[in-house]
């Protein structure tokens, strides 16, 4: 476990903290109960819920409701879905390791890796790019939009959505369809356009495909990380569960091509658990060589120090309780809870819905909060 995020040595937590095997039982019924709970709600297919937390002796997962609406397939803990900008957080840390490991200095501008029409393009619509820097994207204080939100894209993509993306067509959007926000290093906005081209800068230092890329940087098999693979750029591993299908407003997306999505601003898809996973080793200092490297992704960038975002990871107050976490487009979101030495992540199959998973993944952490206190794990379920 990292040191600066205990709060107790581990062994004397669970000495004080571990509930009885009947609290524990009880916790996981709430548990799954408010999975159940959530795919129960209008127009919420199926939901999928991992909760990890080894000081008090809590491995558990669940699902509910179905993988396919057509079929009524029934949903099971172990399928995998789309993870869209939880992606973001795999790509800030692969950046940080390329930063530990002396191959790039996070205040590089970085044009020093973008082509030299990428640099005409975006120098053209006034963005300054010898003053963007490495960290500006990561930390979305980069004062370019989000070519992702804008009308213009979500209309293309479902005017055609077998059509295969490049890079450059999405940044030749992002200059089309708005203007730059502001100068870099002044105000956080987030931004799928920083991102994608924090997905190139991987690539020119490592050359590299993305994919392949960030699974060699963060040692995705050392993690056990066997149900996790970038889409087109890397096949689905024999260990992964099955692809759940995943909707917008009712129509499955399962067909629409993952380039929509897939440059550095989303592309993994992941089970609930390998989601998990990632997120633990990357406290528990199993994902950085260097304790500073953790410490730098979590430094708030920019004033105010209100920012929610660091270098990607958002940070929340949970009822009082600091908490990591990144959500994605397509409906998951992963939550890391160091008091409680605690990562939840789960996901529903419904975009339009996505609400849904912020209320699961919170209550999932006041379950266990309550558990670890000794209070009730099943109310408010």
């Amino acid at each position: 476990m990292h040191s600066r995020f205990l709060f107790l040595p581990v062994a004397l937590y669970a000495t004080a903290c571990t509930p009885t095997q009947d609290a524990n039982e009880a916790l996981e019924k709430a548990l799954q109960a408010l999975v159940d709970s959530v795919a129960s709600a209008p127009a919420v297919p199926g939901a999928v819920l991992y909760a990890y937390s080894p000081s008090i002796g809590l491995e558990w997962s669940g699902a509910s409701g179905v993988s396919q609406v057509e079929t009524g397939a029934l949903l099971t803990p172990d399928q995998t879905l789309r993870n869209a900008s939880n992606t973001k957080t795999y790509v800030a840390a692969s950046v940080l390791r390329l930063w530990e490991m002396g191959r790039l200095d996070l205040d590089d501008p970085v044009r020093e890796y973008l082509g030299d029409e990428q640099v005409a393009m975006l120098g053209g619509d006034g963005y300054d790019m010898d003053a963007i820097t490495v960290r500006h994207l990561l930390a979305h204080a980069s004062g370019m939009i989000d070519h992702g939100s804008a009308p213009e894209y979500f209309g293309a993509v479902t005017a055609d959505p077998t059509h295969r993306w490049t890079r450059d067509e999405q940044l030749a959007g992002a200059v089309e369809w708005g203007d730059p926000l502001g100068p870099a290093g002044v105000a956080y906005s987030y931004s799928d356009t920083g991102y994608i081209l924090l997905g190139q800068v991987i690539e020119r230092v490592t050359g590299e495909p993305l994919g392949p890329a960030v699974r060699e940087l963060l040692g995705f098999d050392a993690l056990g990380l066997d149900a996790t693979w970038w889409e087109i750029m890397e096949p689905v591993p024999a260990t992964a569960g099955p692809r759940a299908h995943q909707y917008i407003g009712g129509v499955d997306v399962n067909g629409w091509d993952a380039s929509l999505d897939s440059y550095g601003g989303g592309g993994l898809v992941t089970s609930s658990r390998d989601l998990a996973a990632f997120w633990y080793a990357l406290f528990d200092g199993r994902v950085f060589e260097r304790e500073v490297t953790l410490d730098t992704m979590l430094t708030t960038p920019l004033p105010p120090e209100e920012t929610p975002y660091r270098l990607g990871v958002f940070v929340r107050d949970l009822d009082g309780l600091i908490a990591y976490e990144h959500s994605g487009f397509w409906g998951t979101r992963a939550v890391y809870v160091p008091e409680l030495d605690l990562v939840v992540a789960g996901g529903v199959t419904e975009q339009s819905r996505g609400r849904e998973v912020f209320m699961m993944t919170d209550r999932a952490v006041a379950f266990v909060a309550g558990a670890t206190k000794g209070g009730s794990s099943d109310s408010g379920s």
